[in-house]
């Protein structure tokens, strides 16, 4: 498996131009395709990886592709490497490992990507869960644990990035959470 060094991501507000957006990254760099699909209230998501350079060249042809269906974009050079397993859905928590919990909401599913990447590089927290847009009304989620000390570092860390884009919904942490709300992760 090769390493994937970027991550690039495109939030669209048409569907049809979200297909040729993607079409047009696919064939314009050798990058992995992590997310494409319709998601909520009309719009199109794109999230790539690869290597820096392909991933500046995969989300450039996008952008010329879409014109002023743009709502946001992204390109996330050297990714946090619990970045792309959080988008996953495949970090497992142990009970053990639930402490604080650290929430950031943003109103785009791409700066929640940058907040991620950012909490997980400013404090020493465990990033479980990166929710991009479904369900959520066209926003993202992202949710660690930690202590409080680094959950605090990493939602600033992560707000600030979000708000630098005018699309910070909540920064929000938990000290000494009910085990309830880690349910779906331990």
């Amino acid at each position: 498996m090769r390493t994937l060094a970027a991550l690039g991501a495109l939030e669209l507000s048409s569907v049809g131009i979200g297909y040729l957006a993607e079409d047009q990254m696919l064939k314009a760099a050798d990058v992995e395709l992590l997310i494409a699909r319709t998601i909520c209230s009309g719009k199109y998501l794109v999230i790539v990886a690869g290597s820096v350079s392909d991933v500046e060249a995969a989300v450039s042809s996008g952008l010329a592709a879409a014109g002023e269906s743009v709502i946001d974009v992204l390109v996330l050079p050297r990714v946090h490497e619990a970045v792309l397993p959080a988008l996953g859905q495949s970090v497992a928590l142990s009970a053990a490992q639930a402490q604080a919990l650290g929430v950031l909401e943003s109103y785009s599913g791409v700066s929640i990507l940058a907040a991620a990447d950012a909490a997980a590089k400013a404090a020493n927290v465990i990033l479980f869960h990166i929710h991009v847009a479904m369900a959520l009304g066209g926003k993202g989620l992202c949710l660690f644990t930690g202590s409080v000390a680094d959950c605090e570092a990493a939602v600033r860390a992560g707000a600030d990035k979000v708000r630098e884009r005018g699309l910070l919904v909540s920064e929000i942490v938990i000290a000494g959470p009910r085990p309830e709300l880690f349910r779906e992760y331990l």
